[in-house]
C-alpha cells in the first residue's frame, strides 16, 4: 500500500490509490484521468453521466434488496402492525357499601297499655242500677257531678279508692293530685257496678279550677279503671 492518492473527477477530494469508489460522493474513481469540473448548474459530461447513473442504481439495487430480505423476515413489523394486539377488559369494580341504601334506624314499637278491668263514666244522673244514663265529658256550675264503675268482674272488696289528678292541655299527667286515692267509697265486693253522685260542679271548680281532670279507680292499690273529665267556668 502506497501513500499515493487519486482525485475524484466528480468532486475532487483525494482518495486513497487503491480506493475503487469515492470516500466522499461514491462515484467509482477512473485511475489515470484527471477531474473534470461542471462548467453548468448539473454536470454534462458523459463520464460524470455514467457515474450519476452508477450511483441511483446502486442505491435503487440496495433499496430492492431491502424490501426482498424484509419479506423473508419473520418479524417483519408490517405483520405486526396488522396483528392486533389483545385488549385487556377490566370490569369496574362496585363498592357495594355506597350503593347499599343507608340502613334507617327502625321506630320503637309503642307497647300497648295493658287493659283495664273496669270502666268509668260521668255523668249527671244514675238509673236504678247505679249507671250513668247520659254520659257527660265536661261539667259546669250548676251541674250535678255523678260517676259510675263497671268492671268485667267483682269488686272482691267493700271498698275502693278513687283519685283525681290534674292533667295538662295535651293530655299528659300534671302530677297534680286533687283528690287522693286514700278517698275510700263503700261498694259490695260481689258486684260489678257501683255508682256515686258528688253534687254540684261549682264545688270542683271553686276547689280545683277550670281544666283537664283524670278520676283513676283503685282496689286496694291496682287499678282498675281510669277516665277523663273537664271542669269549666260555663
Amino acid at each position: 500500500m502506497t501513500d499515493e492518492t487519486v482525485e475524484c473527477f466528480n468532486c475532487g477530494r483525494a482518495n486513497p490509490e487503491w480506493a475503487q469508489v469515492c470516500r466522499s460522493c461514491g462515484v467509482p474513481l477512473r485511475h489515470g484521468q484527471t477531474r473534470v469540473a461542471p462548467t453548468g448548474r448539473f454536470p454534462t459530461d458523459q463520464n460524470s453521466l455514467i457515474s450519476i447513473g452508477a450511483v441511483i442504481g446502486t442505491i435503487l439495487a440496495a433499496v430492492v434488496l431491502g424490501i426482498f430480505i424484509s419479506g423473508l423476515n419473520p418479524s417483519d413489523p408490517s405483520l405486526a402492525l396488522a396483528t392486533p394486539s389483545p385488549t385487556l377488559s377490566i370490569e369496574p369494580s362496585i363498592d357495594a357499601s355506597a350503593s347499599a341504601a343507608p340502613t334507617e334506624t327502625p321506630a320503637p314499637t309503642p307497647v300497648p297499655t295493658p287493659a283495664l278491668p273496669a270502666t268509668v263514666v260521668f255523668g249527671e244522673e244514675l238509673n236504678a242500677n247505679r249507671e250513668v244514663v247520659t254520659p257527660v265529658t265536661t261539667f259546669t256550675p250548676g251541674m250535678t257531678f255523678a260517676h259510675s264503675i263497671s268492671s268485667t268482674e267483682p269488686f272482691g272488696a267493700a271498698t275502693i279508692g278513687e283519685e283525681v289528678v290534674r292533667l295538662n292541655e295535651d293530655g299528659t299527667d300534671g302530677d297534680q293530685i286533687v283528690a287522693p286515692a286514700a278517698n275510700q267509697l263503700s261498694v259490695n265486693p260481689e258486684s260489678t257496678i257501683a255508682g256515686f253522685v258528688a253534687g254540684d260542679a261549682a264545688n270542683f271548680v271553686r276547689d280545683w279550677g277550670p281544666g283537664l281532670y283524670e278520676m283513676r279507680i283503685y282496689v286496694g292499690e291496682t287499678l282498675i279503671a281510669r277516665g277523663q273529665f273537664r271542669l269549666a267556668d260555663g
